[in-house]
């Protein structure tokens, strides 16, 4: 792959995170409240009658629009876009690194195994060739790199201020931190973004895979009807759709590490590590928990993954020509 086709790709990728960052913000606020263990402030208790007579409380579990519907009570509309700023900072590089070391691992895999083959789909979501020649992770990467912005990002989303009140900004929040845990503190929750590697290569291999099917059919078509091949914007709602399929099902499967995550990066909790963190969350509130805000990440990250995706593949084909 040449400069040129790098800096294509490390632009449209940066171009493509950051779209899709600005448009589904509020879900991105609302699903970490969610995930975290101050979801508490949110759920309502709801009275029951017993046979006896007397009556109990049950704690019910909020769903994400009573979580939107408090946010916006008791807080303000400019608290569903809480932590915009370090998401913006930190989803261009990690985005643009990761689709310029994809698409340059792939290249030169595409020359070892069968081109465009599961294989190569597969290795390329989880390694990319360095420019000295040495393999790295991509996605170790952009975690290693980025990992202080997100946990920044995830602190302020979950500053949970009333109207009226002073709301940390992220300075304030880098200077807590700092003063708290010192620099290792800005890397809390890095296991379970690792983990989360194992959905990044779901994504890739299943998006890949349904990309090339319509690129099949498409070619087949032109063959038979003798026209020549040209993009028509039916190729990139094809390209949106394969992306969100392949993002659902993925995201499906790997979504503990998430509740484990946001958990890991709360302000001053029990929670120490991957494992430990894992096993006390099912310990304490039940397996159901490791899917809490299941939906509102599903319902983000579909368009967020699809707008993210289409861009990149337009960016990079106006930039091609």
């Amino acid at each position: 792959m040449s400069q040129r086709d790098t800096l294509v790709h490390l632009f449209a990728g940066g171009c493509g995170g950051t779209v899709g960052a600005i448009l589904t913000c509020p879900l991105e606020v609302v699903k970490t409240r969610l995930q975290s263990s101050s979801v508490t402030l949110y759920i309502s208790e709801v009275q029951l009658n017993t046979m006896a007579g007397a009556s109990v409380n049950r704690v019910v579990s909020p769903g994400p629009l009573h979580c939107l519907k408090v946010i916006l009570e008791k807080e303000g509309p400019r608290s569903l876009f809480r932590g915009l700023g370090p998401n913006i900072v930190g989803v261009a590089p990690s985005r643009a690194i990761y689709f310029a070391a994809y698409s340059n691992c792939k290249e030169k895999l595409n020359g070892v195994f069968d081109p465009d083959s599961t294989q190569v789909h597969m290795i390329s979501a989880a390694v990319a060739e360095g420019r000295m020649g040495t393999f790295q992770s991509s996605c170790f990467t952009a975690i290693t790199a980025t990992n202080p912005i997100w946990l920044i990002k995830t602190r302020l989303q979950l500053d949970a201020r009333s109207r009226g009140e002073k709301q940390m900004g992220a300075f304030e929040c880098i200077r807590k931190v700092y003063q708290t845990d010192g620099l290792k503190g800005f890397y809390r929750g890095m296991s379970a973004s690792y983990a989360g590697i194992s959905e990044t290569v779901i994504h890739f291999v299943i998006y890949e895979n349904i990309k090339q099917n319509l690129l099949e059919c498409k070619t087949a078509s032109m063959i038979e009807n003798g026209e020549e091949s040209v993009k028509e914007a039916s190729d990139f709602v094809g390209m949106m759709l394969a992306a969100a399929t392949s993002k659902t099902c993925a995201t499906t499967i790997a979504y503990p590490h998430e509740v484990v995550r946001t958990r890991l990066r709360e302000e001053g909790t029990k929670y120490r590590s991957f494992f430990q963190t894992l096993s006390l969350v099912v310990q304490e509130e039940g397996y159901g928990s490791l899917y809490r805000g299941l939906t509102t990440h599903l319902v983000r990250q579909i368009p967020n993954t699809a707008i993210m995706m289409a861009t990149y593949e337009l960016v990079v084909y106006l930039l091609n020509g």
